[in-house]
């Protein structure tokens, strides 16, 4: 059975734009993993009428399923329980072992800040977070705000309800008490299994793409039972397929013919990103950036994940050409002769940052990010890669990127990736993985 929900982002913050919505993606990636198809995520203002108002459109669409995150702290502003409550004619009552919980918490904290102070308005505080609608389930607060879980009203035509608080890494820690509350797991044992996979290309084009899967629905017997998105971001092409075990020839077959068609610009058929496979194929290496035009991204992005340390020794951001010569080591003259956006100017960054900070790989990059700055034989989104591995001759390339500055060094940033998988999977002692 085709279980459905919808999410209601609330938070006037967010509505303005001040504050990017973390939550509505998150929970909607988890709940398609599970097998549970959302079909609407909503953002609304911190106001009562309008979140109702909210809630009422996703009933009217049928899903089995509403998770609400934010509006659950302490101040005025947040509505979300007693606004669900009254939609859902459930009133509201103190639950004794919840406060001093939430008190606990607080008192932690406060004590943490040398602050003891425990005022009315506080305690009034923690009183309103700590009430519950009456035949709801609250969910363990991970900072001070509960979570709850409001059974459907089929009397009503409304459906489960999980209200959940804004602060994304609280309401990933409940992710998993939430999915066990009664009102929640009475909603997912309906649902189908679904398996998700993830096939991922570089230098693919949509278009190739769409005409492989065109091939695919006349040839392949069960293809229309695949639910098949595509996504092209950051120069990489992404295509989730999402089907029921019964599907799994189908799916196997689409496989099959896109390695056919694309595999030399698959690089990942088993959902991995090319930042795992670089993390992974790094095991054993150290790795050094000399960044001119990506100004450290490429070090931000091989330092974003837990256990980095283990093999990035350090970046040089040398924009300035005064910087690729102290710090890099790049002679004037080679600057002078070729530019500092040439393939020359890129080897000698990258063989600098190897022997400057004693790593056995390093990337270079040196672009004209643009908008000025551009001539008839360097445009602006003329990029020069450097990569320097230990004991190998320095590999060079020029690429000719589209878009704006942004896109110009996000692009850069996922081409070096790319080709630090490619060096780092014929290095040797290099730990195998995907293609790339």
């Amino acid at each position: 059975m085709t279980v459905r929900a919808g999410v209601v982002v609330t938070g006037t913050e967010v509505l303005a734009g001040r504050v990017t919505d973390r939550n509505g993606p998150w929970v909607a990636q988890r709940l398609l993993e599970m097998g549970v198809d959302v079909a609407h995520i909503t953002v609304c203002g911190d106001r009562p009428d309008d979140l109702t108002a909210q809630v009422r459109f996703l009933a009217d669409q049928r899903v089995d399923l509403i998770v609400t995150t934010g509006g659950l702290g302490p101040t005025a502003d947040d509505l979300t329980v007693p606004t669900v409550a009254a939609l859902y004619g459930r009133e509201l009552t103190l639950d004794a072992e919840l406060e001093d919980r939430i008190h606990a918490i607080v008192k932690r904290w406060r004590s943490r800040m040398s602050s003891t102070v425990d005022s009315e308005p506080l305690r009034a505080g923690i009183r309103k977070q700590a009430m519950v609608p009456l035949g709801a389930q609250s969910i363990s607060p991970t900072g001070t705000a509960p979570g709850v879980a409001i059974p459907a009203d089929d009397s009503r035509s409304l459906p489960a309800v999980l209200i959940l608080p804004g602060p994304p890494r609280e309401l990933q820690a409940m992710w998993s008490e939430a999915l066990d509350s009664g009102p929640v797991a009475a909603v997912l044992a309906r649902r189908t299994q679904m398996r998700q996979d993830t096939i991922r290309g570089y230098r693919l084009s949509e278009a190739d793409l769409a005409a492989t899967l065109r091939t695919a629905e006349s040839e392949i017997a069960g293809f229309g039972d695949l639910e098949i998105t595509t996504c092209l971001s950051r120069g990489e092409l992404e295509m989730v397929t999402r089907y029921a075990e019964s599907a799994r020839t189908a799916y196997t077959d689409l496989e099959r013919l896109i390695d056919k068609e694309h595999g030399t610009q698959v690089f990942s058929t088993d959902g991995s990103t090319i930042d795992d496979i670089v993390a992974n194929r790094l095991s054993g290496h150290r790795i050094a950036t000399a960044e001119s035009c990506t100004g450290g991204m490429i070090a931000a992005r091989l330092t974003d994940r837990a256990g980095s340390s283990a093999y990035v020794i350090g970046a040089v951001v040398s924009y300035a050409n005064e910087a690729k010569t102290g710090l890099l080591d790049v002679p004037a003259d080679v600057i002078d002769r070729h530019g500092a956006v040439s393939e020359p100017v890129a080897a000698l960054m990258a063989e600098g940052a190897l022997k400057r900070l004693n790593v056995d790989i390093a990337v270079s990059t040196s672009g004209v990010a643009g908008p000025g700055g551009g001539t008839e034989t360097k445009p602006v989104g003329t990029v020069c890669f450097g990569i320097a591995v230990a004991g190998h001759p320095t590999v060079t390339r020029t690429l000719h990127l589209p878009g704006d500055r942004a896109s110009m060094r996000a692009l850069s940033t996922t081409a070096a990736m790319h080709m630090l998988a490619d060096a780092l999977g014929s290095a040797p002692g290099a730990v195998d993985g995907s293609d790339a």
